[in-house]
């Protein structure tokens, strides 16, 4: 696994829209504040070409536009590292655009997004060996009142520290709109991790260790049998190590969510799985459709591993989320109901 440089002092930070970009409020406004903070930071801000556009379907612009923007964002010299402008929903339409060719021969560098993203920083885990950053677009960086979650992901990318941990509380619903576009997160909930060792809730899991790697699973179900399926690859590379997956899901209904990891399982993803780290699904949150929740919707497909499953953390849609990097190697504790992630770069 191929590590990029941190960003430096004074460094560029790219920006690109390969999935929605910031036309319309409150993305606009959240954008511009953003980058007044990482200027007075310190730092340089370049946009790419599609970063205020929304004549694209589900994402900024046209996906050749997307492809191409991307492919020569991450292959410039003109950037240090690359941060994305927001989520999306077609983002899986850009790749036939993007060079990964290139993107394999460049130095590698920072690419940080999540959500539709996980179309890129997954695939250049599995695709070109690099490490990547499932972490904020550049508009979460424009509340009045950063979460610590925002500087968690700044001190990965600069460097500063190599480890993150989970938060006491979350939101459900966002306060952010048009006329609020500033608002912090709405911390209403208690977090309590829910930890499984295969099919069985435990009340305490051993220290997993393994390389990270993983994404939002409403895309990577997507790519399962597609040209741009190269988990077998990276897995056997890593199986002696092992793979720890973090996963997340968006729209998907826990019915939804359980189809997909079985399409996952069936394609052979999981064939060398240390353990699973799974999000609080957005649209699934204490959702239950005959017989199925959110917990055994996982444990029904995934528990057969009987590997460690630590469910509901701080990871994915609600908010305050771990910037997860992704390709890394990683241990992972579970204590006094938090998550802390040590990160290895080799």
């Amino acid at each position: 696994m191929r590590f990029p440089e941190y960003l430096k002092d004074k460094g560029t930070i790219g920006l690109v829209a390969p999935s929605f970009g910031c036309a319309d409020e409150p993305y606009k406004s959240c954008m511009d504040a953003a980058l007044v903070r990482f200027e007075n930071m310190g730092y340089k801000m370049v946009e790419g070409p599609n970063c205020r556009r929304n004549d694209g379907i589900g994402i900024s612009s046209t996906p050749e536009n997307c492809g191409t923007e991307l492919t020569e964002y991450y292959c410039s010299s003109d950037n240090d590292m690359l941060m994305t402008c927001g989520g999306g929903e077609l983002m899986c339409e850009t790749l036939d655009y993007v060079d990964f060719d290139a993107i394999k021969s460049s130095e590698p560098k920072w690419y940080m997004g999540y959500s539709d993203n996980t179309n890129f920083t997954f695939l250049l885990n599995t695709i070109c060996d690099v490490a990547s950053i499932y972490g904020p677009s550049i508009g979460a960086f424009g509340q009045n009142e950063p979460h610590k979650s925002l500087y968690d992901a700044i001190d990965l990318f600069t460097g500063k520290s190599s480890s993150v941990e989970g938060f006491e509380l979350f939101e459900v619903e966002s306060l952010k709109d048009e006329e609020h576009p500033f608002v912090s997160y709405n911390l209403t909930e208690k977090k309590e991790l829910r930890l499984f060792n295969g099919s069985a809730e435990m009340n305490r899991l051993p220290v997993v260790e393994g390389r990270i790697t993983g994404g939002c699973l409403d895309c990577l179900a997507n790519l399962v049998g597609t040209s741009y399926d190269m988990v077998a690859q990276f897995s056997e590379k890593y199986k002696d190590q092992g793979i720890i997956w973090f996963l997340e899901a968006c729209d998907l209904n826990v019915m939804s969510i359980r189809r997909a990891l079985w399409n996952l399982d069936r394609a052979g993803w999981f064939k060398y799985a240390k353990g699973f780290v799974i999000g609080r699904p957005a649209a699934a949150w204490k959702q239950e459709m005959m017989g199925l929740d959110q917990y055994n919707a996982v444990t029904g497909i995934l528990g057969k591993y009987n590997v460690p499953i630590i469910m509901d953390a701080d990871v994915g849609h609600l908010a305050p989320a771990m910037p997860i990097i992704s390709g890394a190697s990683v241990k992972i504790t579970t204590e006094n109901n938090n998550i802390k992630i040590d990160y290895e770069m080799r």
